[in-house]
């Protein structure tokens, strides 16, 4: 790649909207899952749903890392920032993700905790060293690609002997949230996502590689195509996952060959597999429990979990009333099947995670006019 407008040309879009066209087979439907939340921005934001056939369908998945942490941690996070002493570190769009009683980390930095927005944990290392008299925890939150830089944190406070630092550790996999959707597959429309193929995340997959989706084509028999996040390369890999469905086949296929290799980064898979262990469990948003689907701090790194340091207790927590963002998160409604969107849930007034994020479906929706445009079956090539 030499410059990004490369996957943005209009001419190619609309050539690949002709093939899309004319080999999506008018007697089927289509339903492909973007897991990531960055593909679901970038279908809205270059028009690529409306360069798609009728019956070419995007399903919104789980991919985003914000919007999946589900409101009981959220919980123990704000009763962490509470307490005397701790200051507590958060990238930014956690800040405003509402918790129990409309909570949130920034109404509790409002009523006087000490929270603060970082953007990497090197900020959270640095608050640690210039702050020796408080305990600063880091708030981690993610999917593989952020588990690196907080493995490397942990390192360096371990070296430092860095004693007033931790972490909350809430990072999550993406192969055990894809098992947890199919397992719903067969609930049926109501409650189990109704889903033809994958398109695979970008960042994630830089990191572990192509091989750990392999299952999804063995163990499920549905296709997986790696995608970039431009528009070309989105709509390039729902042609690939088109052709394999009319060819009855099932595989991992990697369309982002400019950053992901089936092995991965080693080396960063290296650096999780010393600071970090499985989690037996890991309650999602949108799906509940999902077995061996989050990373806890290991053993060797004890001293730096901020659980077992303040002995951190989870305790059952309601979504907020009427609120469909866990439906939506399984890929089995849409932002504008949900009552409270753009009416009581706003990007000013956000009442589920969905909407805060900038990787959530609502914020989609609402960012790039989706839910003004209705369905519309009006196809441009307007992808740039």
């Amino acid at each position: 790649m030499r410059y990004v407008d490369e996957f943005r040309d209009q001419d190619l879009a609309r050539g690949l909207q002709t093939a899309i066209a004319r080999e999506a087979n008018a007697a089927r439907q289509y339903r492909i899952m973007e897991f990531c939340g960055g593909h679901t921005h970038a279908i809205f934001r270059h028009g690529v749903q409306d360069l798609m056939p009728a019956n070419v369908e995007f399903v919104h998945g789980p991919g985003c890392p914000v919007c999946v942490l589900p409101v009981s941690r959220l919980d123990m996070a704000i009763d962490l920032a509470r307490r005397p002493g701790v200051t507590l570190l958060s990238y930014g769009d956690m800040m405003r993700v509402p918790a129990s009683r409309r909570a949130s980390l920034l109404k509790a930095k409002a009523d006087g905790a000490d929270v603060r927005m970082i953007y990497s944990t090197q900020d959270a290392l640095k608050i640690a060293r210039e702050n020796p008299e408080r305990q600063i925890v880091l708030f981690a939150i993610g999917f593989e690609t952020t588990t690196p830089p907080t493995a490397v944190a942990l390192q360096q406070a371990a070296r430092e002997e860095l004693g007033n630092f931790s972490v909350f550790c809430n990072h999550v996999l993406t192969p055990a949230a894809i098992k947890g959707i199919m397992a719903t597959a067969d609930e049926g429309p109501e409650t189990g996502v109704q889903v033809d193929g994958f398109l695979g995340p970008s960042h994630v997959s830089t990191v572990i590689g192509s091989g750990p989706y392999e299952f999804v084509a063995a163990d499920y028999a549905k296709p997986v195509v790696i995608a970039g996040f431009e528009p070309l390369d989105v709509m390039q890999s729902t042609l690939m996952v088109i052709r394999q469905l009319n060819e009855g086949r099932a595989e991992v296929e990697n369309q982002y060959t400019r950053a992901v290799t089936r092995a991965g980064n080693e080396k960063a898979q290296a650096l999780v597999a010393d600071v970090f262990s499985l989690r037996d469990s890991f309650e999602w948003r949108g799906l509940g429990e999902v077995p061996d689907s989050a990373l806890r701090i290991a053993d060797k790194y004890a001293a730096f979990d901020a659980e077992k340091r303040f002995e951190l207790k989870q305790y059952p927590a309601r979504e907020a009333k009427s609120c469909e963002c866990p439906a939506i998160l399984r890929g089995i409604k849409k932002p504008v099947d949900c009552k409270l969107f753009g009416t009581t849930c706003t990007p000013e007034n956000p009442i589920g995670s969905c909407m805060v994020s900038s990787e959530g479906a609502c914020a989609a929706y609402w960012t790039y006019g989706r839910f003004r445009q209705g369905d519309s079956e009006h196809k441009t090539a307007s992808a740039a």
